[in-house]
């Protein structure tokens, strides 16, 4: 239940997005993020809200526990469309959680997968793959490498 734990805290984050997704398009954008964590539910749920000083927005994630199913549930939403995002669910094994769901780019139906690896005390590395062809191949297009602050 208190998988997320590590997430408690400041963070500075480099992050690295995909200017165009699935136009064969391999240009991606660099830009600094600040990251604040924060338990909720003795372990069984967190938020963390992100500061992208260089795009002028925020994001803002809360993850759930679901006792019963013992996997999580991911919620995002940011400050530009102020929109919750349909969430990704699953379960870290091996040091490694991986988060799948439904979602919609440009009004087209599609699978979306977050990735969570690399965590140590002060490093942990958060990867955002699509799929528009039913989960058969995936397109990484958002990556976040986080230090401790």
């Amino acid at each position: 239940m208190n998988d997320f734990d590590f997430l408690i805290g400041s963070w500075n984050v480099v992050n690295r997005r995909r200017t165009k997704l699935f136009a064969g398009h391999d240009e991606w954008a660099e830009f600094p993020g600040v990251s604040t964590g924060q338990s909720i539910f003795d372990g069984g749920g967190n938020t963390d809200e992100i500061i992208f000083p260089t795009l002028g927005c925020r994001g803002f994630t809360l993850r759930l526990f679901d006792v019963e199913r013992r996997q999580w549930s991911l919620y995002w939403a940011d400050s530009r469309s102020g929109l919750l995002f349909p969430p990704v669910a699953g379960t870290f094994r091996d040091g490694r959680g991986d988060f799948y769901g439904d979602d919609t780019h440009d009004g087209r139906p599609i699978k979306a997968h977050f990735i969570w690896s690399g965590i140590t005390a002060d490093s942990a590395r958060w990867e955002q793959e699509f799929s528009d062809d039913g989960g058969r191949t995936w397109e990484s297009n958002w990556v976040m490498e986080f230090t401790r602050a």
